[in-house]
């Protein structure tokens, strides 16, 4: 019987040898990605398989000595010779305990620092934007992985049952890798038809998931060796082989789920459950069925896709646009199931925008005011004109001849430029480039560099805001309409252009002094308005006066002329009777508050009295007395 086992171990080893040899040629010839990671899956379990066929020579030989020792000991029961150490009388023994105590830890470091180191090289080979080739010969990749599939399948479910049943853990290593191997070399097949039916990344795809398993199986075999420095050693028992992957032999027999688990059952419960008709009907029998059917509801879930409002969906079939469906509203859409069919959105009403000139930094405050002179983000300079008349001469020091240069006519300028825009042609937008986004920013940051040469610095941080932004957002959307990009260029904002942190403090002195400068200038402009606008209304004011006292005079002199003139005819008639008027009218002109006594008798002689006490006035004596009521 044990021979019988080195023989299917040896078969073993051969298979995975014939086939590691044909995968290495297959992935050469047909230039896949998959088919080196393949390759070294292969290799592995031939390594493995070499070691366990190995060391069941190894228990063969010490199980023969122990037979023959047995047959000696018979018939010399009291020879000296049966009566020396285990050492001497057990080499093979001492040659297997030599075997497992030196040479399978070392092989098991080695065999994890291989699967690591070739996970990592493997992964980095295929982030190269060079590696990702298309899959030169799909048909006969398809069709040797599929034979490998069978042939490895074939002995490694005949070699897992073999070790079941039999119990011999020194086959089930060989016989794990195996099966894995053949559902690798399934995965491989798989590829290569997706890549038949128009889908050339799949093998990509098949050679990154490898990758990935890859860089599993070193860290369980890793974390094995840790623990089996702890482990606690009991002599007489037979341990697992420590370069048996129990990943790998859950991969390749994954039925293996069921049976660890029907034994926790067992174990749980206290007896046989997993030999009960509920359990031999609806988990062994029904189990299957029933992740079925949830994998093909998964798959038709993927069936139904729901595009939201403002949204557009492109639908792609095996990686290309659907004729006459390229584009999905937004609402309920069907389409075939994942990964025949595949829905990408895009936010088509929404307004997105960009930044151009800054490189936003984790931890900053967003909204927080701050100043010139602080540093809003990591920013980048831009060159921009300088058109002052007067530039400085500056000396060179270092020419010895003491020549003179100018300042050169440019300035830097840093800042944030928002470039806001919006999709107005989806199918122009996905499929007229590969990266419309990141092309729509190279374009408006070429057109800021190009615009910003030719532009004043003056201008642009002032009065010119405005039509520089409008200027450079017709020629950001002049851009883009040459690369048809199917996208409107909405708007351009130059509002956070300022000098750089460093020339900040001097550029607002520079600022300052203009500006004091021009207050002074309107300063003085306006004391000069002021000043002009008193000496004129002065000036009209004594011209008014003037001629106001020229008029006065003038009419009054014609009145007392006209008076003068109406007064002669008055006097020749009655010259007694005007003079007395004349009199009496220049006597009540020159007392008109005084109290006047006319006598008009002459030829008496009066005594006249006067109090001159001052009398109440009349208006406190006629004060209205209110009546009252009875």
């Amino acid at each position: 019987m044990e021979r019988n086992i080195q023989k299917i171990g040896l078969i073993n080893l051969a298979i995975l040898l014939a086939v590691g040899l044909g995968g290495f040629a297959i992935a050469g010839y047909a230039n896949s990605l998959a088919g080196p990671v393949n390759v070294v899956f292969i290799g592995t379990g031939f390594l493995v398989a070499a070691v366990s066929w190995f060391q069941m020579r190894l228990e063969e030989r010490e199980r023969l000595e122990k037979l023959e020792l047995d047959e000696l000991a018979k018939g010399h029961a009291s020879s000296a010779l049966f009566e020396a150490k285990d050492a001497e009388v057990f080499p093979a023994q001492r040659s297997r305990e030599q075997f497992e105590r030196f040479f399978v830890p070392i092989f098991t470091i080695l065999l994890c620092i291989g699967q690591g180191v070739a996970a990592f090289l493997f992964w980095r080979w295929l982030s190269q934007p060079a590696t990702i080739t298309e899959l030169k010969e799909p048909k006969m990749a398809l069709f040797f992985c599929g034979f490998f599939f069978l042939l490895l399948f074939i002995f490694g479910r005949f070699s897992a049952n073999k070790a079941r049943l039999e119990n011999e853990r020194l086959l089930r290593p060989g016989a794990g890798y195996m099966l894995l191997n053949a559902w690798i070399s399934a995965a491989v097949a798989i590829g290569a038809l997706f890549v038949l039916i128009e889908f050339p990344r799949a093998d990509y795809f098949v050679a990154r998931g490898l990758c990935v398993l890859l860089g599993l199986t070193a860290l369980e075999t890793l974390i094995v060796l840790l623990l089996e420095i702890y482990r606690p050693r009991v002599k007489g028992k037979i341990e697992r082989p420590l370069y048996e992957s129990r990943l790998v032999g859950l991969l390749g027999q994954p039925e293996g789920l069921v049976t660890t688990a029907a034994q926790a059952l067992d174990y749980q419960f206290g007896f046989k459950v997993s030999e009960t008709w509920f359990y031999r009907l609806f988990v062994e029998r029904a189990l299957a069925v029933l992740i079925c059917l949830q994998f093909a509801v998964l798959l038709l879930s993927t069936s139904v896709v729901f595009i939201e409002a403002g949204e557009q969906g492109v639908l792609e079939r095996f990686g290309r646009p659907v004729e006459g469906r390229v584009l999905l509203q937004p609402g309920l859409n069907f389409k075939f199931p994942w990964p025949i069919d595949r829905v990408y959105r895009f936010r088509t009403q929404q307004i997105q925008s960009f930044e151009i000139g800054a490189t936003p930094e984790p931890g900053k405050e967003e909204g927080k005011i701050v100043l010139w002179t602080v540093a809003h983000t990591k920013e980048d300079n831009f060159l921009v004109a300088n058109r002052e008349p007067g530039s400085t001469e500056l000396s060179n020091t270092n020419n010895p001849a003491g020549s003179n240069r100018r300042t050169p006519p440019v300035s830097l300028v840093t800042g944030t430029i928002p470039v806001q825009y919006q999709i107005t042609d989806l199918a122009a937008w996905a499929y007229n480039n590969e990266d419309s986004p990141s092309l729509l920013e190279d374009l408006a940051t070429r057109e800021v560099v190009r615009f910003l040469v030719g532009a004043d610095m003056n201008e642009v941080m002032s009065s010119g805001r405005l039509e520089a932004a409008e200027q450079l957002r017709q020629r950001i959307q002049a851009a883009a309409d040459s690369q048809k990009l199917g996208a409107k260029v909405v708007s351009v904002g130059l509002q956070d252009l300022h000098p750089p942190v460093k020339v900040a403090p001097d550029y607002e002195k520079v600022i300052g002094a203009i500006h004091s400068k021009a207050a002074k200038i309107l300063a003085a402009r306006a004391d000069e308005i002021k000043t002009n606008a008193l000496a004129e209304a002065q000036a009209t004011n004594v011209i008014n006066i003037a001629s106001t006292y020229s008029t006065r005079t003038e009419i009054s002199k014609l009145a007392e002329a006209a008076l003068f003139t109406n007064q002669i005819p008055a006097y020749k008639a009655a010259p007694s009777v005007y003079v007395q008027r004349a009199y009496l009218q220049m006597l009540a002109n020159s007392t008109p508050n005084a109290r006047k006594y006319v006598l008009l008798t002459t030829n008496t002689h009066d005594v006249l009295q006067f109090d001159l006490q001052e009398k109440i006035r009349s208006d406190i004596l006629n004060i209205a007395v209110p009546e009252t009521k009875k």
